[in-house]
């Protein structure tokens, strides 16, 4: 049973469960380090809420469907609804920064772009968004100079900043809500910075975001 609830700045949220809208690819080393060409605009799917758990709870991933790959993200909790927005509406929406895990699936898509069909079966499967707890923003917080960096039994496998994405976070979600609504409870993951890789079971990941956020984990036994 999913067990999952938002907590921001220590305390549970009232925000609903919502949709996790991810960015792919807004890193260009890591759009490198897959082989896949450096986008000219945000790559957006999505992943649905039965997807979230707690980061600091070990996480449980599929064994049989190949290798499963951590990718380690700065998260956005939507508090207001979004559609259309500007980056100043985008700015006074935010709820809360977080760190999350956009698990993927990597053969199963690779599997999948080679036939050109979608990658949800990759991406969204029971547990596949694991997420820390959020923290307020302040008018010293800068979005755009957050330390991202994931351990991996001790040995650093990120190490990326936020400075470097390719759609700074309050474009990305000016340009999601030209497509879409943003709802309160909605998360959005805003890519990965380079140097993902397979998870085994055991493996312990310890995971920073700057000086607001640190989580430790491990890879419990299989989901299936």
């Amino acid at each position: 049973m999913q067990n999952y609830q938002h907590f921001v700045g220590g305390e549970v949220s009232d925000l609903p469960l919502g949709k996790v809208v991810c960015v792919g690819r807004n890193y260009a080393a890591h759009a490198k380090e897959l082989n896949n060409p450096v986008p000219t605009e945000p790559v957006l799917f999505m992943k649905p809420s039965t997807a979230l758990v707690k980061l600091d709870e070990p996480l449980v991933i599929p064994t049989d469907l190949g290798e499963c790959h951590f990718e380690a993200e700065m998260s956005i909790l939507i508090g207001q609804s979004l559609s259309n927005c500007t980056e100043d509406q985008a700015s006074t929406a935010i709820a809360g920064i977080g760190l999350a895990l956009d698990l993927t699936l990597r053969d199963l898509q690779q599997e999948l772009k080679e036939k050109r069909l979608p990658w949800e079966k990759a991406k969204s499967f029971d547990g596949a968004c694991p997420v820390s707890d959020f923290v307020p923003i302040t008018e010293s917080t800068n979005l755009q100079n957050q330390q991202i960096v994931l351990r991996q039994n001790q040995k650093i496998k990120q190490n990326g900043n936020t400075a470097d994405m390719l759609m700074p976070v309050l474009g990305l979600l000016s340009y999601i809500s030209q497509f879409f609504t943003l709802l309160p409870g909605d998360i959005v993951l805003t890519g990965t910075p380079a140097g993902v890789g397979p998870l085994k079971i055991g493996d312990q990941l310890s995971l920073s975001l700057s000086e607001s956020i640190h989580c430790i984990t491990e890879v419990g036994s299989s989901a299936r």
